[in-house]
């Protein structure tokens, strides 16, 4: 793994919400930190009710995780693009967060330890 990538159980039980609705609640969750960057929480994809997810077109690089592919949320009222990604296929170093998806922390999407 890089040096500057840790990944670390996140403990207790964390919820995604969207619009109102629980898109996720997991006592599974993994906790990334890279560098000085804030930790990013990735939750397993079968805690997630991926009907809400639509995934779109945007893809970006990292060099050290590899290729992430993005989804948007369904809303009641409209649709949040690009909101969470997934590493489909991460690099060796991070493959313990292949099958999770992480989530923007924003005002319309909460990732919280519940």
């Amino acid at each position: 793994m890089s040096d500057h990538i840790k990944i670390l159980k996140a403990n207790g039980t964390w919820t995604v919400r969207a619009g109102g609705a629980v898109l996720a609640e997991t006592k599974n969750a993994l906790k990334l930190r890279e560098g000085d960057r804030d930790e990013v929480i990735y939750i397993p994809r079968g805690d997630i009710a991926m009907a809400f997810l639509d995934k779109t077109d945007k893809i970006t690089h990292c060099p050290h995780k590899g290729d992430a592919t993005y989804y948007s949320v369904v809303t009641k009222s409209r649709t949040l693009q690009n909101v969470a990604w997934s590493y489909e296929n991460p690099s060796d170093q991070v493959a313990e967060i292949k099958g999770h998806l992480a989530f923007y922390n924003m005002p319309e999407v909460t990732v919280e330890q519940i």
